[in-house]
């Protein structure tokens, strides 16, 4: 069997679990692992061999699949408070703007899910000229764990109901990566330079969902 075939079948084990594989060669002293929601990073010394890093990630694949589901709850109540920032009372952010009235938890939802269904089809026909890919479907679901997400097979697309809290850009920005997943399924490198060429500028609007200023890992 050939090393990429037992990739292959690493990130397929990962997969079924919903998990994706990242792989990154650093200056540090070991291999290192990180367990996310949905991604196993993976970051190991410049002189180690694939076949070396390959056999490392193996042996931790049943570590990764047993403990993603504790990883997911504890992102998951973060999110609950964190996936809308004016979740701490009733105020209604709308595309990064307060507005001059409250709402209910459950009202505000239904607030975002009607904004965000409004301006969607113009977005997904903006966006997909440009990255040369096009959903069959648009659907809005209540996602604690990720802003949207991407059935290849279906060419299903799912967004967040939360994203009107953010600038509108930042919606733009999931879109894209979402119909890049079309062209790439997975977080290859070869995917991330599909987003940067269809929008230069979205690193800066992946750092606001991420709440952070940084580089990505």
């Amino acid at each position: 069997m050939s090393l990429d075939t037992n990739l292959d079948t690493v990130r397929q084990q990962l997969g079924q679990a919903g998990i994706e594989l990242h792989i990154s060669k650093k200056r540090v002293k070991n291999i290192n692992f990180r367990l996310k929601p949905h991604t196993l990073m993976v970051s190991a010394p410049m002189h180690v061999s694939a076949s070396q890093i390959l056999h490392a990630v193996a042996k931790r694949v049943p570590w990764a699949i047993a403990n993603h589901p504790q990883v997911l709850e504890q992102y998951r109540r973060r999110q609950n408070t964190s996936s809308d920032p004016s979740a701490v009372n009733n105020s209604v952010l709308l595309w990064g703007t307060e507005q001059s009235f409250t709402l209910s938890p459950d009202k505000k939802i239904a607030y975002y899910r009607q904004q965000l269904s409004e301006v969607a089809p113009a977005l997904f026909e903006k966006w997909q000229s440009i990255v040369g890919a096009y959903a069959n479907e648009i659907r809005l679901k209540k996602m604690h764990t990720r802003w949207g997400s991407c059935n290849t097979r279906a060419k299903r697309i799912w967004l967040s109901v939360y994203l009107p809290a953010y600038p509108i850009e930042c919606t733009e920005y999931v879109i894209v990566h979402e119909l890049c997943h079309l062209h790439h399924a997975n977080h290859s490198r070869a995917f991330w330079q599909t987003v940067a060429t269809a929008m230069p500028d979205y690193l800066q609007w992946h750092n606001t969902l991420a709440g952070k200023t940084g580089q990505m890992d």
